[in-house]
């Protein structure tokens, strides 16, 4: 099984030596993201639920870009800089993925980078 990486322009850059994502037979892989605006670079938003709803924008537009969706998501990893802003987190969340949501896992990260509040990352089937 091959590997491709992905450098798409619709979501941040990387911050460092990682991939956006990376296809892999049928899957797409994102590398965690945070709430960085992609046109302007930075951080606009300062409270948990902004920082999520710029995050899920930013997988979307991966995944968009990739040729994939949200509803294609099977797996998604969200980290929190603070566990007591998770059902704030889980309702903005929760707008992103209706019906049958992905598999998910939610933990409490001692430090995030950029002092951001929260990173996710997912997996997705690849194809739309």
């Amino acid at each position: 099984m091959e590997k491709e990486v992905l450098k798409l322009k619709r979501a941040p850059s990387p911050k460092g030596p990682y991939s956006q994502a990376v296809r892999a037979g049928p899957f797409l892989f994102i590398s965690g993201q945070g709430p960085i605006d992609p046109e302007r670079g930075e951080i606009i938003v300062h409270d948990v639920v902004g920082q999520t709803h710029q995050t899920l924008k930013n997988i979307k537009a991966i995944l968009e870009e990739s040729g994939s969706s949200l509803n294609k998501v099977v797996k998604a990893n969200v980290y929190l800089s603070d566990i007591d802003d998770f059902s704030s987190m889980n309702g903005a969340y929760s707008v992103y993925f209706k019906g049958d949501p992905p598999a998910r896992t939610t933990i409490q990260a001692s430090r995030l980078p950029l002092g951001i509040l929260i990173e996710i990352d997912v997996i997705a089937l690849s194809g739309s």
